[in-house]
């Protein structure tokens, strides 16, 4: 009698158990649906950067001598022809002296040469001297006509080794670091150079693309030439090393001649203006360049499933079915990507929820949320 009663039992708690997996089996959930869009969008690319200015000059001494003065401090401006240094000159003027003495001296010789030849001419007409010791006199004439040259020359030489004991500003910049002091004795075969001036009233950022990248870049802009390419750059970004975009945007203006053979890039330069003089010798930080992508759709980030470098979406389909389908990046936009292959515009994607979604399951699509869709044209 047990037997019926335990088998009528089994069967009703099968029957319920039933009945429930049923009733999960066809729950319906309801999940939020993104129509994506396409059109034209712009990213960017970042490049790690250097800076310099445009021009960077090593001061170094041009005469030996003892540092005698220091006219600028470290971190100062100056003026193109400011002095910056004096080396004791008292050599150098005794130098010019002499210089001075040898020159008198020779034009002295030149006359008294001048007046032997003047002298023998009638003499040599009348036939009182021979006209060999008239050729020798006017051999001895062109000789001190040489010394005096030389004499010129050797007092100008003095005079610009004096003039090089105030060692002037070459350019307008900035004073970088003094590496020698008051007293120093200087040579002008010294290894490290008194101090470098850097003009920064604009500046040079110099970056590097790969070949790949740098096919790309070439590609994207009109012209038949290279540089008619680079004319047709936008102006650039620098971002700072503290994240911050610099005020002012720069212009592509120069591409290496060649690629590196040890990293296999080559470098761009791109040039900005500093008036206020923020941006210094060895700054760095990064070039943003904005790359144009014509009709492309936008996904949102939110609604793609990453699985071994593949991105994919949900896609939903007729009878609000949803399949799982691969996708092609080409880029990102604040919280999208910018999809080239695997959807096009017009189609539904499930925006939310996808982790636990399975293939070909049927969903219930849901408008988004007014304040969420508000959100989501921002990103976009």
């Amino acid at each position: 009698m047990k037997t019926p009663l335990l088998l009528f039992v089994m069967l009703f708690v099968y029957g319920c158990s039933s009945q429930e997996n049923g009733q999960s089996a066809v729950t319906v959930p309801a999940l939020p649906v993104w129509e994506v869009t396409s059109g034209e969008q712009t990213t960017h690319q970042e490049y790690p950067a250097s800076i310099e200015g445009i021009v960077n000059v090593e001061i170094r001494p041009q005469v030996n001598g003892t540092l005698e003065q220091v006219l600028v401090d470290e971190g100062s401006f100056v003026k193109k022809g400011q002095p910056l240094f004096r080396i004791n000159d008292r050599p150098y003027r005794e130098q010019v002296n002499a210089a001075r003495a040898s020159l008198l001296a020779a034009r002295g010789a030149v006359e008294n040469a001048r007046l032997e030849v003047e002298k023998l001419v009638p003499l040599v007409e009348k036939k009182v001297v021979s006209e060999f010791q008239l050729k020798s006199a006017r051999a001895a004439y062109r000789v001190a006509e040489g010394n005096l040259e030389q004499a010129k020359a050797g007092l100008a030489s003095a005079q610009i080794n004096l003039g090089y004991t105030t060692v002037m500003a070459p350019v307008s910049g900035y004073v970088g670091r003094l590496h020698k002091k008051q007293g120093s004795l200087l040579s002008p075969t010294d290894p490290e150079p008194l101090t470098t001036l850097s003009d920064v009233h604009e500046v040079n950022v110099y970056f590097s693309l790969s070949e790949s990248d740098f096919v790309k870049f070439k590609s994207q802009y009109p012209g038949a030439s290279l540089s008619d390419k680079i004319k047709n750059v936008p102006p650039v970004d620098l971002i700072l090393s503290d994240q911050s975009t610099y005020a002012s945007r720069g212009r592509v203006d120069m591409v290496d001649g060649q690629f590196d053979k040890n990293t296999g890039a080559i470098t761009l330069r791109a040039r900005f203006p500093n008036k206020e003089g923020l941006l210094r010798e060895g700054n760095t930080g990064r070039i943003r360049i904005g790359v144009q992508h014509e009709d492309v759709v936008l996904v949102p980030q939110s609604a793609t499933l990453e699985i071994q470098d593949k991105i994919f979406v949900f896609a939903v389909g007729d009878s609000n079915k949803v399949s799982k389908k691969p996708i092609t990046v080409v880029g990102k936009n604040g919280g999208n990507y910018l999809v080239k292959d695997g959807i096009k515009a017009g189609d539904r994607i499930v925006y939310k929820g996808i982790d636990h979604l399975q293939e070909d399951q049927v969903i219930k699509p849901e408008a988004l949320p007014a304040e969420e869709k508000r959100l989501a044209s921002i990103k976009n």
